[in-house]
């Protein structure tokens, strides 16, 4: 039975939302703003419903922590904010799926259970590049089933470029995804793992390479 997380400042919304998904077979777990849903995080949810005006932590505020920490949990917006901006604002911090308050209880669940399907069907848990094997049920890589751990950052960052070889990501984007959009440092340290990889991994043995693209960030290609 999947755990919906549902974060909303208003007691009657938590309760209304609460009492349409138990009712479709669901476990609930309630958290008044933000800072309330990343303590709920230990439960392991498998969906949010994130409102967005709240205090102490908004939910644009929770989707960056979430997306920074959680990448792979579907979150479902649903607030009053019906304006096209705040729509695009959401889905650009991270949001899956939008529905705005009045709202239907068929189409909440019908919208909860198509995420929950999507995310079950979309989230790879391993990649191939060359020879490796790249699982992130374990966080460790493989070749002909030896496997062996590799510091955490250079995993993230080898398993993102292994999942879309040959499609070019953005130094910005990379660092987004794996430091998240609050780094403190700077590209240097982008720079400096991609290096430790192209040394971990030779392309001669384990028939990938990492190539930098001029002005625009690194790929992962195969080496024939």
């Amino acid at each position: 039975m999947s755990k919906i997380l549902v974060v909303d400042d208003d007691p009657h919304i938590r309760e209304l939302v609460g009492t349409l998904l138990r009712n479709s077979g669901f476990d609930v777990i309630e958290a008044p703003d933000g800072r309330g849903a990343l303590s709920k995080m230990e439960d392991s949810p498998a969906l949010a419903v994130v409102d967005i005006m709240m205090p102490n932590m908004d939910g644009c505020e929770l989707m960056r922590n979430l997306r920074k920490y959680y990448e792979n949990l579907p979150i479902l917006l649903l607030t009053a904010k019906a304006d096209l901006s705040s729509k695009v604002k959401g889905f650009e911090l991270g949001a899956d799926d939008y529905l705005t308050k009045p709202f239907e209880g068929d189409e909440l669940i019908l919208r909860v259970k198509a995420l929950l399907r999507r995310y079950k069907i979309e989230t790879p848990q391993s990649a191939a590049a060359g020879k490796l094997v790249i699982d992130k049920g374990s966080y460790s890589v493989s070749v002909d089933g030896v496997s062996e751990d590799i510091p955490m950052k250079e995993f993230e960052l080898l398993f993102k470029l292994a999942g879309s070889p040959g499609r070019t990501f953005s130094r910005d984007s990379l660092i987004e995804d794996v430091w998240g959009y609050d780094f403190g440092g700077n590209e240097r340290t982008l720079d400096v793992h991609i290096g430790r990889l192209r040394e971990r991994f030779p392309p001669e043995k384990y028939g990938f390479r990492i190539t930098t693209v001029r002005g625009l960030g690194y790929r992962l290609e195969t080496v024939l």
